[in-house]
């Protein structure tokens, strides 16, 4: 995970300057401005080869509560702003902004896993 956020930060950093910047267009454009998602995707696959490697049952509970947490987290406030912008009451986001609200929802999913097994004790 450190090697994919690293690589995502320098991709980012790439993309930005070489398409804002320097103006590239055409396809390279469109091919530079998906490398930083690939590695979000990295993650996403991380995270899912833990969930099917990890042998202690009670820790593959808490990392899949924890991910269910965070995607029901961002995929409710996905839903609730699209309802929302679909009437014209906000405006639009980008949508790689889901990622962010899907990682806040990971901490609080932490923060639940760990008020759980407070109250298990």
């Amino acid at each position: 995970m450190v090697i994919l956020s690293l690589a995502y930060v320098a991709l980012l950093f790439v993309a930005l300057i070489s398409i804002e910047r320097y103006k590239l267009a055409g396809p390279l454009a469109y091919i530079v401005a998906v490398l930083p998602a690939l590695t979000i995707i990295g993650m996403f696959v991380v995270i899912g080869r833990y969930l099917i490697e990890e042998k202690d049952e009670f820790l593959r509970l808490l990392a899949a509560r924890q991910t269910l947490v965070a995607s029901g987290f961002a995929l409710s406030i996905a839903t609730a702003w699209g309802f929302l912008q679909s009437f014209k009451l906000v405006g639009q986001f980008d949508a790689y902004w889901v990622v962010v609200i899907w990682f806040t929802g990971l901490g609080l999913g932490a923060t639940i896993n760990k008020l759980s097994c407070r109250q298990d004790r």
